[in-house]
């Protein structure tokens, strides 16, 4: 039982110390974008929007509403969305699966369904790209109005 573990031992030992001769991640593998001042080293995509919050005004309650928020890609590289989810399941976006490219716009459309809600309302919709940072958020405003009801 002892030769077991000392052999062991020998191969975990003899294992780290070649890390570098078995494909580990070298210092030569490792980008950083940002310097330690935050300027950006190296051409990254960059998303900006034209308005990153709308607000609907009043609405009426069960009312769907919609708006697309346009942005450009401001960046030196092609910019990439892999996702995008709103805040809960009445708020809904649809956005390009295709990269934008460098000084190009594209747009997020965002559609809100007041069914069953009520009152001052703020939805989010949080956006991963290929950009630093990896997320962005934009939001949707409202005030829903319940429609009286005479008995």
């Amino acid at each position: 039982m002892k030769k077991i573990i000392v052999l062991f031992c020998l191969i975990s030992l003899y294992s780290c110390n070649n890390s570098d001769k078995n494909g580990s991640v070298g210092t030569d593998s490792i980008s950083n974008n940002e310097s330690a001042d935050g300027k950006s080293n190296s051409a990254m995509p960059e998303m900006t929007f034209e308005n990153e919050v709308f607000d609907f005004g009043k609405i009426t309650q069960g009312e769907k509403v919609s708006h697309s928020f346009t942005f450009k890609n401001t960046g030196n590289k092609n910019l990439i969305i892999s996702n995008a989810e709103g805040s809960c399941g009445c708020t809904i976006p649809q956005w390009p699966k295709e990269p934008i490219l460098p000084n190009a716009t594209g747009k997020i459309d965002v559609v809100f369904n007041s069914e069953g809600k009520s009152g001052m309302m703020e939805k989010t919709v949080t956006i991963v790209t290929n950009c630093q940072p990896a997320t962005k958020i934009i939001r949707i405003k409202t005030e829903i109005i319940v429609a009286e009801t005479s008995e």
